[in-house]
C-alpha cells in the first residue's frame, strides 16, 4: 500500500510536469537556434527600449499595487468606518475589468476629444482647444491602469493573511510603546511579508505578459515586441526568443523572492486566536479611510462602467442577439472548466509536495508558475507546436483523432497560463493547515487520497473557491491565446472586444465589455460571503 501511493504521489505530479512544461520549453528552444538579422536590428535598435519601458512599467505598477493593496486591506480588516462593510468587498470589484477595457475606457475618457475633456468645456463654456485632463497613451497612464485593475490580487492575499494574524502580537506592540502606524509598519506588514510578495509576484508577471493595454497606449515593451516582431516581420523563431528573455526574467522574480525569505519562519506565536474588536473611526478619520478604500473602486470599477454603459445606451447598442449569447456562453463554460481543472491540478501538485517532503517536487511545482510570464500569444505557439506533434504521432497509428484547432489546445494554454493564480493561492491555504494533523491522520491509518479528500479539502475551502475566483476572471479575460487557438468561428467575448476596438469601433466593444466585467462579478460576489466568515477569530476561546 506504502509503494502504491509512493509511486502514485511521485509519478503523477512528474508526468503533469513534463506536459505541462512542454510548450515553455518549445519556446525556450529557441534561445539555442541560430540568431537572425531580425534578431541584430531588435538587439542594437530597440531591445533596450523594451527593457526600459518594462521595467519603468513594472517597478511604477509594484509601487502602486503594494500601497493600495496593503493599506487598503488593513484598513476594512482592522477599522470599523464609513461604508466599510460594503468597501471590503467592493475593493475586489476591480479584478472583474481586464487591462484593456479600462485602457478602452480611459482613452475615451481622457483624449483631447474624450468623455471628460468635453464635459469639462460644456460645463465651463470653454473653446473647442482646451484641454483639461491629459492625455492617458503613456507610460503613466499604463501605470494607473494597470494598479487599479490588478491591486485586488494583493490586496485578497493581504486581507486574508491579516483576517488569521494573530492579535495578541499586535497588542504586545501597543504595549511596548508603538504607536498605530508602527504597529502596521513595524509588526503587521514584515508577518504577512510571503503573501505580499506572492501578490506583487502575480502583478508583476501579469503585467509584464500584458499585450492588450500596452499595444493600446503604443508602449513599446516585450510583449509589443513580439507581436510586431511576429505579425511585422514574419518571423516567429525572433518571437520566441524575446518570449524567451521574457520569461528568464520571471524565473530570477520567482528565484530572488524566494532567496530572499530563505529559513525566515512567518508562522505566529501561538495558535490561540481571539475574538478582534473593530476599532471604531469618526469623523475626519473616518472619511479619509473612506476615501482611501473608494478610489481604487472609482477608478478600477466605477469609471469604466459608467463609460461603457453611457456608450452602450446612449447608442442603443444591441446586447442580446445571436451573436452575443453565443460568445457569453463560450466565455463562461471555458472558465469554469479551466478553473476547475486548474485548481485541481494545483491542490494534487501542491499536497504531492507536502506529502512526499522531495525537493525535486518542490522545486518543480514552483518552476511550473513561470507560465504565467509568459505572453499569451507566445504560450499558444507553444501548445499548438505540441498539439502538432501529437496529431503526428496518432496519423503514424492510424488514430482519427485531431487536437489542433480544439478546445483541448485552449484549454491546455489557459491552464498553464493561470497555474500560478491557483498554485499561490492553495499553497497560500496549505501554509494555515497544520502539519500535525498528517501525522494524526497516519496514526489513525489515513493517507494518500483519503487524507486529500476527508481533511486536506475542507480546510481548503475558502482557498480552493478563491483560486477558482482569480482562474475565471483571468480566462474570461485571456485575449492573445483565444486568438490563436480558438476553433473556427469560435469566439469570446473577449475575442468579440477586441475585433471591434481593433476597428475603433469602440462604442460596438462597449456591450461585450460590460458582459467580461458581469461574468467576473459573478464568482466575486458569491466568494465575499466566504471570506468574511474565514476568521479563526470568529468567537472567544
Amino acid at each position: 500500500m506504502f509503494k502504491r501511493y509512493l509511486n502514485t504521489w511521485s509519478i503523477l505530479p512528474i508526468f503533469c510536469f513534463i506536459f505541462f512544461i512542454t510548450p515553455v520549453l518549445i519556446v525556450i528552444s529557441s534561445l539555442f537556434g541560430e540568431y537572425s538579422d531580425n534578431w541584430s536590428h531588435l538587439y542594437n535598435y530597440v531591445l533596450g527600449t523594451y527593457i526600459t519601458n518594462s521595467i519603468y512599467l513594472v517597478t511604477g505598477v509594484l509601487i502602486l499595487v503594494a500601497l493600495i493593496g496593503v493599506s487598503t486591506a488593513w484598513l476594512v480588516t482592522n477599522y470599523d468606518f464609513f461604508l466599510k462593510n460594503i468597501l471590503e468587498w467592493a475593493l475586489i470589484l476591480p479584478l472583474a475589468v481586464p487591462p484593456y477595457i479600462l485602457a478602452y475606457t480611459f482613452t475615451g475618457l481622457f483624449d483631447t476629444y474624450g468623455t471628460a475633456n468635453n464635459l469639462v468645456r460644456d460645463l465651463f463654456n470653454l473653446g473647442r482647444e482646451f484641454t483639461f485632463f491629459p492625455k492617458a497613451r503613456n507610460v503613466p497612464g499604463a501605470i494607473i491602469v494597470f494598479s487599479f485593475t490588478l491591486y485586488p490580487y494583493v490586496y485578497l492575499v493581504s486581507r486574508m493573511a491579516f483576517i488569521n494574524q494573530s492579535k495578541s502580537i499586535l497588542e504586545t506592540g501597543r504595549t511596548l510603546g508603538l504607536n498605530k502606524f508602527g504597529v502596521f509598519y513595524k509588526l503587521a506588514v514584515p508577518m504577512i511579508r510571503p503573501a505580499i510578495i506572492a501578490g506583487l509576484m502575480l502583478v508583476a508577471m501579469e503585467t509584464l505578459s500584458d499585450f492588450g493595454a500596452v499595444d493600446h497606449f503604443a508602449i513599446s515593451t516585450f510583449t509589443t515586441g513580439i507581436f510586431r516582431t511576429w505579425y511585422g516581420m514574419y518571423d516567429i523563431h525572433t518571437a520566441k526568443q524575446l518570449a524567451s528573455l521574457l520569461l528568464i526574467i520571471a524565473i530570477m522574480f520567482i528565484t530572488a523572492e524566494r532567496y530572499s525569505r530563505k529559513n525566515a519562519d512567518y508562522s505566529f506565536a501561538g495558535s490561540v486566536f481571539r475574538q478582534v474588536y473593530l476599532l471604531k473611526l469618526t469623523g475626519l478619520k473616518s472619511f479619509l479611510a473612506f476615501v482611501i478604500c473608494f478610489i481604487p473602486i472609482f477608478i478600477g470599477f466605477i469609471l469604466p462602467i459608467l463609460e461603457l454603459s453611457y456608450w452602450a445606451f446612449n447608442y442603443k447598442l444591441d446586447f442580446f442577439n445571436d451573436k452575443f449569447i453565443s460568445t457569453a456562453w463560450n466565455s463562461f463554460y471555458l472558465a469554469i472548466i479551466t478553473a476547475f481543472l486548474c485548481t485541481l491540478l494545483a491542490i494534487i501538485i501542491n499536497f504531492s509536495v507536502r506529502y512526499k517532503n522531495n525537493n525535486i517536487l518542490k522545486f518543480l511545482s514552483s518552476f511550473l508558475t513561470v507560465g504565467y510570464a509568459v505572453p499569451g500569444i507566445i504560450l499558444a505557439i507553444g501548445v499548438m507546436q505540441l498539439l502538432t506533434f501529437i496529431d503526428s504521432g496518432f496519423i503514424e497509428i492510424n488514430i482519427q483523432f485531431v487536437l489542433t484547432g480544439s478546445l483541448v489546445g485552449l484549454i491546455i494554454a489557459y491552464i498553464i497560463k493561470s497555474y500560478a493564480l491557483a498554485s499561490s493561492t492553495i499553497e497560500s491555504g496549505y501554509q494555515r493547515v497544520n502539519k500535525r494533523l498528517d501525522d494524526v491522520a497516519r496514526s489513525l491509518k489515513t493517507s494518500g487520497w483519503p487524507l486529500l479528500t476527508s481533511i486536506h479539502l475542507p480546510l481548503l475551502k475558502t482557498s480552493f473557491l478563491t483560486s477558482v475566483l482569480l482562474v475565471v476572471s483571468e480566462v474570461i479575460k485571456e485575449l492573445p491565446a483565444t486568438l490563436i487557438l480558438r476553433p473556427f468561428n469560435f469566439d469570446t467575448l473577449a475575442v468579440y472586444t477586441y475585433i471591434f476596438a481593433a476597428e475603433e469601433r469602440m462604442y460596438d466593444a462597449a456591450a461585450p465589455s460590460i458582459a467580461i466585467v458581469m461574468i467576473g462579478l459573478l464568482p466575486i460576489i458569491i466568494l465575499t460571503r466566504m471570506i468574511r466568515t474565514s476568521r479563526p477569530a470568529s468567537r472567544d476561546k
